[in-house]
């Protein structure tokens, strides 16, 4: 068993040496850099810091894009006994910045060359700061600028004159030594630093592989954000762990042109799997909708008739290492499969098994059509207070809807407010124990406090566990819908539902704050509306037009009431009885999204106090109010 991530690191190095450990894309094609020649930058890297005075427990930054530098240095951090502090690069409010950077009372900021610029204006707000590593050349007349490959250099002297005192530093790391303060993500008002011990991430890394084993000739394209500990665990240490590799996204000159390049690195990395989130399958599966309906009306009429066949031959999903759908059907699902089906997944390189699924719920839909095409997305459930993985769905044992039996070696019980554990199959609390459960909040002992009670970890989330041992979580507390009477209730589902089975509405956010009725805020997705007005001959230009654009959007909800074709899924009080149409999405640039793509719903209602109190007057609560007809109109111009 190993107890540090040096420990786990150093064996797949004796194990792998000459396996690949990264890949990065520098030029015209990903070059391999083995666990060997890994180990030898980590080991320059970290006895560079040492030259340079960072102490055993010292704070370092990392403020970089997903590459190998990223890996590189967090592993030089913990070779030097300090704890490495993640920061999101998507994170812009100078505010934001400073305070994780002063709060971790950071010794050493390590950036990326594009990261820079959002740390020179703080450097004098944080005393505690003593160098920045920049990764990339850069211009050097401050003195308190190193670069990587000079801090290497330094390492490399450091290592021929003083190996016993690096050795006796490395050594001195243990399993409940701190390896990184991780801040929550901003969907509350106060970040806290989530403190994970080296022995948080290796108990978690060892329960994640009991469900997913992973043969050392694996490779994964990490999508998601480096610094959240979806990716950091079930990615990074996961693949380290068992010897295999992962690779970066080709750097765009920005965000979009890097996002761009996601579909052109999956084909040449051709991954095994891939850690998607909600806001992934979305993006996942209108590509391949939009690229199927390119190809004309005889192949979107396969797909259609292909779909329908593979559905009705998974049935709900439910596995325990085969289907349990409808084996008569097996002949016709293997013919489009061969004809249609294994042509999509060519498009994700070819060797794509499953998707690991976290971040947010994901609806049971997403779920049935990921299935279909032969890649499924395997939900889980965790939190970065627990390293994050609680639960999920696996090759071995799946059920669709929910979120996976527990991991191994983890206790899990529902809890009623007063945090008495509840009945299998009633409503509360989450609330776990185990080796990966955090060590607390860094400097934050009343916020510990709350949540850490005699060594079990209250989640703030609601769910049960269902009479087979299947997790179902219900959303967070905080989330909850309260209706005039008290009742409660989580909307993610029917975001995620609506969503899901209406392509013109991009998104959505349900909101009832004590009120007589639920009323949603709506983004649409405008070429999807346009298009389907065009094809009744309509456009938005025109009164008729509008009025159609808004039917549009209350059919989709009344579909789930009674009489209509989804009723039953939710109870038909938290369907929003009305709505507000917006023009602007809700993006991490907006900060309506966090870096791991959930709404922040408090930064939400606060921008939109207005609109959610229009909907319950008289003139607003009607659809066809004031508000929604000038968006209309403003859509329509914009595409003029």
């Amino acid at each position: 068993m190993e107890h540090t991530i040096i420990e786990l690191f150093l064996n797949s190095v004796k194990k792998y040496p000459q396996h690949p450990l990264l890949w990065e894309k520098t030029e015209k094609s990903y070059q391999a850099t083995t666990y060997q020649a890994a180990f030898e930058r980590v080991m320059q890297t970290a006895a560079g810091l040492m030259q340079l005075g960072f102490k055993a427990g010292d704070r370092a930054v990392l403020l970089a894009e997903g590459r190998n530098d990223w890996v590189i240095t967090e592993l030089g951090v913990l070779f030097a006994g300090g704890i490495n502090v993640p920061v999101s690069v998507k994170l812009n409010e100078p505010d934001e910045l400073r305070f994780r950077f002063a709060h971790s009372e950071a010794s050493v900021i390590i950036v990326s060359g594009r990261q820079l610029n959002k740390v020179l204006p703080l450097v004098k707000d944080l005393p505690a700061l003593k160098n920045i590593v920049v990764m990339d050349a850069h211009d050097l007349s401050r003195n308190d600028l190193i670069t990587l490959e000079q801090l290497q250099v330094l390492g490399t002297a450091y290592l021929d004159e003083n190996r016993n005192t690096f050795d006796a530093r490395w050594q001195g790391v243990n399993e409940e030594t701190p390896a990184n303060i991780c801040y929550t993500s901003g969907t509350t008002a106060d970040p806290k630093g989530i403190v994970l011990s080296h022995r948080n991430y290796t108990a978690n890394v060892a329960q994640s592989a009991a469900f997913y084993p992973i043969p050392n000739y694996y490779t994964s394209l990490l999508i998601l954000p480096w610094d959240h500990s979806f990716a950091h665990t079930c990615g990074i240490y996961t693949l380290m762990a068992h010897g295999a590799s992962m690779a970066s996204i080709e750097m765009g000159r920005n965000l979009i042109e890097t996002t761009r390049n996601i579909s052109k690195n999956i084909k040449e990395i051709r991954p095994y799997f891939l850690l998607s989130v909600p806001a992934l399958s979305d993006k996942f599966k209108r590509n391949i909708e939009r690229g199927i309906a390119a190809k004309g009306k005889v192949a979107a009429w396969l797909f259609h008739q292909g779909m329908k066949i593979a559905y009705a031959y998974q049935s709900d999903g439910y596995r325990d290492g085969h289907y349990q759908g409808n084996a008569a059907l097996a002949p016709l699902y293997k013919f489009f499969d061969r004809i249609l089906f294994s042509k999509i997944r060519l498009e994700f390189g070819g060797r794509l098994g499953f998707f690991v699924g976290g971040g947010a719920l994901l609806d049971i839909e997403y779920q049935r059509f990921f299935a279909a095409l032969g890649i499924p997305v395997f939900q889980g459930y965790g939190l970065s207070e627990a390293a994050p993985v609680i639960s999920a769905n696996h090759p071995e044992r799946q059920k669709m809807g929910t979120s996976g039996p527990v991991v191994p070696g983890l206790e899990l019980k529902i809890c009623d407010a007063h945090g008495n554990a509840l009945p299998q199959g009633e409503k509360g609390e989450i609330v776990v124990r185990g080796e990966n459960v955090m060590q607390g909040y860094w400097k934050n002992p009343s916020a510990t406090a709350d949540t850490l009670k005699d060594g079990w970890l209250y989640t703030g989330d609601m769910g049960f566990l269902d009479n087979e041992g299947f997790l179902m979580v219900l959303g967070r507390f905080k989330s909850l819908l309260i209706s005039d009477d008290g009742e409660k209730f989580s909307p993610e589902g029917i975001e995620e539902s609506l969503c899901g089975s209406c392509n013109a509405m991009h998104q959505v956010m349900l909101y009832n704050n004590q009120k007589p009725y639920t009323t949603a805020l709506i983004v649409p997705n405008r070429s999807v509306l346009i298009r389907e007005l065009k094809d009744r001959g309509l456009t938005l230009n025109t009164d008729e037009g509008q009025k159609a654009a808004i039917t549009l959007f209350t059919t989709a909800i009344n579909r789930y009431r009674a009489g209509g074709d989804l009723a039953g899924q939710f109870p038909g009080k938290w369907m929003p009885s009305t709505f507000i149409l917006l023009g602007e999405a809700f993006t991490e640039e907006n900060r309506f999204l966090n870096s791991t793509m959930k709404m922040v719903r408090y930064k939400i209602a606060e921008n939109y106090t207005e609109q959610l109190s229009y909907m319950y007057t008289a003139e607003g609560k009607p659809p066809e109010n004031a508000i929604n007809l000038e968006t209309l109109r403003t859509i329509a111009r914009c595409n003029a």
